[in-house]
């Protein structure tokens, strides 16, 4: 039996988490290359997917097999890029920035829905998704005196996570969640270690306690996630995935001393409030087309 107030506690376990992912990442990552700091977060991915599959009914053997192949290595492709350039993202342009940015996610997932998964959106939605892109092009502050040219570094990661939502939309039609996150764990998995004899870098004896706390933030945040998920609906939930924005905002002001500028808070705001709006309108959507008769369009699986 599902409990909703268990699942928001366990999605705000894993947002809070994933903000500490996230500063760790940005500590990392200002003495190592992101494939190092990559490297290390998908030997925890990998571990956890693993033991995903082993309790899954069927276990491992049954886990593997999937229906999308193309369709699961591309998304596998998408999210290794999209923690490479977060990681360079955090690095040249701020955590503060990048998570203002990021939380732009929903916007894109509702832009690109129309010409990849074939879906309707109304004046209303179309509204909310033009005023969200306004929101975004005042957090990237593109004035001649206040443009920093790395700001595409966290835009071109969100892209790259709306891609990644609208193809995980697609393959779970075919493929359980579980199959989808092995395969999400085990793409990134290759790739670092197949690259890992010309990008790997000796690590400081000082810095082996902060990769062990990057892999233990990822598990923790991941096995929190599902938990969520599993007490409450991805609906219900989605408005505390905005809880790590504004924690790892926190995170990057206390700690790494970050300022946050007015374009900043009134784009993020702006954002935030469209990126809602959208949610909410599409399950509204939904709702009425389930009691037509029609199909609603399938949420997307958390990763």
């Amino acid at each position: 039996m599902k409990s909703t107030p268990l699942g928001y506690l366990f999605a705000f376990i894993a947002y809070t988490t994933f903000s500490m992912q996230d500063a760790i990442s940005k500590h990392l990552g200002d003495s190592y290359s992101p494939f190092v700091v990559a490297f290390f977060r998908y030997w925890a991915f990998i571990a956890f997917a693993l033991y995903l599959a082993r309790r899954a009914p069927g276990g491992i053997r049954q886990t593997v097999r999937t229906r999308r192949p193309v369709l699961q290595v591309m998304r596998g492709v998408l999210l290794a890029t999209q923690i490479t350039v977060s990681i360079s993202a955090f690095h040249y342009v701020g955590l503060a920035q990048s998570q203002a940015v990021f939380a732009a996610g929903p916007i894109l997932v509702a832009l690109l829905s129309v010409p990849l998964l074939g879906e309707k959106v109304g004046w209303r939605r179309w509204t909310a998704i033009l005023v969200g892109l306004v929101g975004v092009l005042i957090i990237l502050s593109p004035r001649a005196d206040g443009f920093n040219v790395y700001v595409v570094l966290p835009l071109g990661c969100a892209l790259a996570g709306a891609f990644y939502a609208i193809l995980t939309r697609l393959v779970s039609r075919d493929d359980p969640p579980v199959t989808s996150f092995f395969y999400m764990c085990l793409v990134g998995f290759v790739g670092f270690n197949l690259a890992a004899p010309f990008t790997l870098e000796p690590i400081a004896m000082k810095d082996w306690g902060w990769m062990g706390a990057l892999c233990c933030t990822g598990i923790i945040g991941h096995l929190s996630l599902i938990r969520a998920y599993d007490n409450a609906s991805a609906v219900m939930l989605q408005p505390i995935t905005y809880w790590q924005l504004v924690f790892a905002t926190s995170l990057a002001v206390m700690i790494f001393g970050e300022s946050l500028k007015m374009n900043m808070i009134v784009g993020a705001v702006i954002v935030v409030g469209a990126g809602l709006f959208t949610v909410w309108r599409e399950q509204v959507v939904a709702r009425r087309e389930r009691r037509r008769g029609g199909v609603a369009a399938t949420p997307s699986v958390p990763h």
